[in-house]
């Protein structure tokens, strides 16, 4: 099978964040990246399938320069070859225009499959995956948390519903499909494999969409989580205390 997984780079989760409060976004100059947890897991979904059937991986990141750091651990981990979508102000983009900046690119790469994390670990809309399958025009299982595919022909995916549902579905390539965190066990690149990726190529385009990239969503404030503790002791007969709890909590509910 042909496949195609889109990976995105993030702010790693064991580092300290410094913020660019005017800029919006992070002091990347302080900041380490990695790859997105939930597209580690698709890919290792899309290089078991390969593994399996045969065929091709192709990864595709957007972003600026740095991005090619993840393609290259996906490249040493087994895929096939690389796509950059160049993009210097990538945290700019809402989940739209990323979506038709991956299409644009993918819609000529005849692929069968196309698998996407559930949402980036960043921002975290969880929407760039359905956006890229109705630009595409294919259809979509969302939250996959089980996936069979035993024949090129059929793909077979458990997503996850409400209150502990889920539901099998069955449908023909090519579609997209976006993968739950914890699906399986992502593989690490050994030394080989990272010898190997040094030879496998990396294609660099810049999405030439009509009209140019115009956000619907725009980030006005970034900002860390204000942490505050109070406490206050109500004092009085029980009768008139509860009185003074239902006030407050009545105050705190309008608030």
């Amino acid at each position: 099978m042909k496949i195609a997984v889109c990976i995105k780079q993030v702010a790693s989760t064991n580092g300290p964040l410094q913020l660019d409060v005017g800029a919006g976004w992070l002091r990347e100059a302080d900041t380490t990246f990695e790859i997105n947890a939930a597209d580690s897991h698709a890919l290792e979904a899309g290089l078991a399938i390969r593994d399996r059937l045969g065929g091709e991986v192709l990864v595709v990141s957007l972003g600026p320069d740095r991005v090619t750091a993840v393609l290259r651990d996906a490249l040493a981990k087994g895929a096939d070859r690389a796509i950059h979508v160049v993009q210097d102000d990538a945290h700019k983009l809402d989940p739209a225009r990323v979506a038709e900046a991956l299409a644009e690119v993918l819609r000529d790469e005849g692929r069968d499959l196309i698998l996407c994390g559930l949402q980036s670990d960043d921002v975290g809309h969880g929407q760039t995956g359905a956006l890229l399958a109705e630009c595409l025009g294919w259809p979509l299982v969302g939250i996959v948390a089980a996936l069979e595919v035993e024949t090129p022909q059929k793909v077979r995916a458990r997503r996850e519903l409400e209150a502990g549902w889920s539901q099998w579905v069955e449908l023909p390539p090519p579609c997209v499909l976006t993968i739950q965190s914890g699906i399986n066990k992502p593989r690490y690149a050994g030394m080989k494999g990272m010898l190997a990726a040094k030879k496998k190529p990396i294609s660099r385009v810049e999405p030439q969409l009509a009209g140019g990239m115009r956000n619907q969503q725009v980030i006005e404030q970034i900002y860390f989580p204000h942490r505050h503790k109070q406490t206050r002791l109500i004092e009085g007969a029980p009768a008139d205390a509860a009185a003074q709890l239902v006030a407050l909590l009545n105050l705190r509910g309008m608030q």
